[in-house]
Parts: C-alpha cells; structure tokens; sequence
C-alpha cells in the first residue's frame, strides 16, 4: 500500500506511519490549550519530531461544538504555525481544515496533506488539493464538524461508513489525486456511540479492503474512555492498545498524541511483518535485533 506525501512516497506495508498531533486550539478537548502559545507550540512540535513522528498533524478548530471560529481567524492560528515547522523539521505537514482556503494557504506555506472531517463538504476542497498536488484524508461524519450528535441512528453502520467512504474516494479519484493521495477515517467519536466507534476500530480492516490508505484518530478519545472507565488524561494505555489493534487490521497511518509509545507499536508491527515474509526456523538464534533506530520516513521509497 503506497501513500505519496509531496516527493515522499512510503510503502506502508513495509512500515505504517505515525503522524503527531498538534493543535493551535485554546479548547482542544485533550489539552485544553496547554499548547496555545506559540513558544510552547514548537516545543511541543520538537518533542514530537523526536519521538519519531512521521507526519506532524496541525489543526486551528476542533472538531467538537464551541466558540465560532472564523476562516481568517483559522488561517491566523494555522499558516504561521506550518511556516515555522517547515523551517525547523524535515517532515512532511497536514492541516487539519475542512475549508479549501485555509487547506490552500496551508499548502503555499508547505504542508503536503489536507486532513477534512467533513467528508469534502466544501466543493473546492478537492481541486485546491488536485492543484497543489496534496494528499486528502476522507473522513466519514454523520452531521457535519462541530455539530452534536448525541443520538445517531445507522440500519448497517459498517455499511453505510463503508460506502460513504468509497464515495469520497471516488470523488477524489475524480479530481485527479489517484489512489495513493487518498486516505480513509472512518471518524471514531463523529456521529457515532461509543459502541459503534469500538466496533469501526474493530473491523478496521473492513476500510483497508477498499484499496486505500486508512488513517486512525484514536487517540485518547471517548469512546476509549467508555470501554475503560477512564478520563481524558488517563487513557495513554488504552489509546496505545487502540492503536496496536488498528495496525492488525490494516491501518497504514496512525494519528496519535503520544508519539513515543505509538512508535514503539509501529515498530514491532512492522518488525513482526518482516518476520512473517522471512520466518526464523525453530530453534535458531535471531541475532539481528528489533527495528533499531527507526529515524524518520522509514519506510519511504524513491
């Protein structure tokens, strides 16, 4: 499974990615603005950058219900912010906007990847990205960004998250980005009960079986609260676990606040897959380690 992320290309059957969460939010749900300040924000980024991310991930909303944010005011919080990350780490960047003109400015200023909740809502989302030649990230939501859902209702949710999907695909198709500059989410906590996001991530391979490259926000959300028991600072373990089991069926991408532990997972996923095509016979002594210092953009190809 090949992901393009502007010259970058990564087999990511060879190694999944780790893509870090940054955001430019006064009220993200997990750290609540700890990170609203700029100094802190690069600090934060380092951190992330060391601990093996793969993609850094900026975002200027959040997904949730909250104060109005204007698109300017977006592009405020974001552009400035993916201008000094392209100055300091050679990583490829994302925005995390459902608008295509803050998804365009975000592009001039060198990020690689549009990462839209909305399912394409805004028309010129696609062809912003066609032109810069970004990747896309189709997410599925059952309202819209920033809505309450607290009561959603599916005759056949893997179906229907499923086929909503493979629409946006198609629609991206269209527009000229191709296979390998689409990712899937299937949007776990958007529209859906804790139950139905537990069994999405269940059947993560259902997404995988489509032919593209699937992304998953997991990390420390509420429905891993539900399974657990546990508050939004306490769900570092769960999140990991989350993550192991997506890797399983099929994730190629992981979106994740604790990179660190993320990696690891990747790692000895990977280490596992590269086992299965070259198996140790019984008895012998496999000498060559784990994966090593993984570096950054393992997995890239020419």
């Amino acid at each position: 499974m090949l992901l393009e992320l502007g010259e970058r290309r990564y087999d990511l059957a060879e190694r999944p990615l780790v893509m870090g969460i940054l955001n430019r939010t006064p009220d993200s749900f997990f750290d609540a603005g700890e990170y609203w300040g700029f100094d802190e924000f690069l600090i934060k980024a380092e951190r992330l950058w060391r601990d093996g991310a793969d993609i850094l991930d900026v975002g200027g909303v959040k997904a949730g219900p909250g104060s109005e944010v204007s698109a300017d005011e977006e592009a405020e919080r974001v552009i400035p912010a993916i201008e000094a990350l392209v100055s300091r780490f050679d990583v490829p960047l994302s925005v995390d906007t459902w608008r295509a003109a803050v998804a365009e400015a975000a592009y001039a200023a060198g990020a690689v990847l549009g990462n839209d909740i909305s399912g394409f809502a805004d028309p010129d989302y696609l062809p912003v990205a066609a032109e810069a030649r970004a990747a896309v990230v189709a997410c599925h939501v059952r309202l819209a960004p920033r809505y309450a859902d607290p009561d959603p209702v599916y005759e056949d949710l893997l179906g229907e998250v499923r086929n909503y999907l493979a629409e946006r695909a198609s629609w991206a198709d269209f527009a000229g980005l191709g296979p390998t500059r689409v990712l899937l989410d299937a949007g776990l906590d958007l529209g859906k009960t804790p139950a139905m996001s537990a069994a999405l991530l269940r059947r993560s391979d259902h997404l995988a079986a489509l032919g593209y490259p699937v992304l998953l926000s997991a990390s420390n959300k509420g429905f891993l609260g539900w399974l657990c028991g546990t508050e939004v600072g306490e769900r570092r373990a769960a999140s990991v676990a989350a993550h192991a089991l997506g890797l399983i069926g099929g994730c190629g991408v992981i979106r994740a606040h604790d990179v660190r532990g993320t990696r690891r997972v990747v790692e000895v996923a990977a280490a596992l897959r590269r086992h299965r095509r070259d198996p140790v016979p019984d008895g012998a002594s496999d000498r060559r380690g784990g994966a090593g210092d993984p570096g950054h953009a393992a997995g890239a190809v020419a």
